[in-house]
């Protein structure tokens, strides 16, 4: 046992030691969302109210808690899920993050807003990388980004589609923090100018799989799958750009009976456990993006803490497996959860209630 694995036994431990580490600004970057916080409150709202229908005397002696991702196997259902700015919470930013993940074997996905930079991340780490881009230029310097981004080895392209205007971080507003990443950002106008016609010229033109992060409704998900779209990113961008969204695994249902069987559905928002991947899978989730939880990681400890964070979850995954009479992810479906009631109150770190008793 490492001397990182004896530190952290259980996840509340590393976010405690990632707000000990950060400043206050950094850490209400992380941790915050847009105005009153409600979209934020209700990603974990939403998680906490699925309660499990377990079933028993099943072997479980052996569960495998691996799957694919656009032809690549994950060790769990994870994968990093783009971060801007990471570079405030960790020197190394995406290249610890890719280094971390494909340790663990499983995907980081880099936010084109995160340093060192898309070629920076490719050299330090071999393991399988999407790259995330906002439009913040005109076509060609979208196609320029797409070029250096397959040339570099990112095996997918990610746009994200959900941030033509920037979120009202309160947050950040009242400190009157900005990010590293926006103190040099320029081209805003460009996301608000993006199109499903931009969308199909990229398409039209890409040889790689081609995902769509930002997806709140059945109608842009047909809209999407129309486009032949390979991945579908269901996501309220954890809660930080339209305040008083829905929670985004409430919003999962209807955009797994929309696409058709080749897309991929992937979801982020407010999961932090084992158990919150577990629900998304059973409801037709092909796999999740932790942000907050692998920033609290890379906060804590660097890419040893991104690493951490990858086993616990394993852990949590596979006990949570074993306990619903499972032994893989293929056979989860929506006959293991039921409508319940949160008993918590919902925050960022809700999901952690020994956090509030001192331990």
């Amino acid at each position: 046992m490492s001397s990182t694995d004896e530190d952290f036994l259980v996840l509340h431990e590393i976010v405690r030691a990632a707000k000990s580490n950060l400043s206050r600004e950094v850490w209400d970057y992380l941790v915050g969302g847009a105005e009153t916080e409600t979209t934020l409150k209700r990603n974990r709202q939403a998680i906490d109210s699925l309660a499990f229908r377990p079933r028993v005397l099943r072997d479980v002696s052996r569960v495998d808690c691996s799957t694919t991702l656009l032809g690549e196997k994950l060790r769990i259902p994870v994968f990093l899920a783009p971060i801007g700015s990471l570079q405030d919470l960790e020197p190394g930013g995406g290249a610890t993050a890719a280094r971390a993940a494909a340790r663990f074997g499983t995907v980081t996905m880099l936010s084109s807003r995160s340093d060192p930079g898309l070629e920076a991340v490719a050299e330090a780490s071999d393991g399988a990388k999407i790259f995330q881009l906002y439009a913040r230029g005109d076509a060609e310097w979208v196609d320029d980004h797409i070029r250096r981004a397959l040339d570099a080895g990112y095996y997918a392209l990610c746009l994200t589609v959900d941030l033509d205007h920037y979120g009202r971080r309160e947050r950040d507003l009242a400190k009157r923090h900005v990010t590293t990443a926006r103190k040099s950002v320029s081209g805003d106008h460009h996301q608000t100018l993006f199109s499903w016609d931009d969308v199909k010229r990229i398409k039209d033109s890409l040889d790689v799989p081609l995902i769509l992060k930002g997806i709140a409704t059945a109608e842009d998900a047909a809209i999407a799958c129309e486009h032949g779209v390979q991945g579908v990113y269901v996501s309220n961008h954890g809660g930080r750009q339209l305040d008083h969204g829905r929670g985004s695994i409430e919003i999962l249902p209807e955009i797994v009976a929309e696409v058709n069987e080749e897309t991929v559905v992937m979801i982020d928002g407010g999961f932090l456990r084992g158990t919150d991947v577990v629900k998304a899978i059973a409801l037709g989730a092909d796999a999740v993006g932790i942000g907050r939880m692998f920033g609290f990681g890379i906060a804590a400890a660097g890419g040893k803490g991104v690493l951490r964070v990858l086993e616990i979850l394993e852990a949590e995954i596979r006990t949570c497996l074993g306990l619903l009479g499972v032994s893989s992810m293929g056979e989860l479906d929506a006959s293991y959860l039921h409508d319940s009631t949160s008993v918590v109150p919902p925050g960022v770190v809700s999901a952690f209630p020994l956090l509030d008793e001192g331990y």
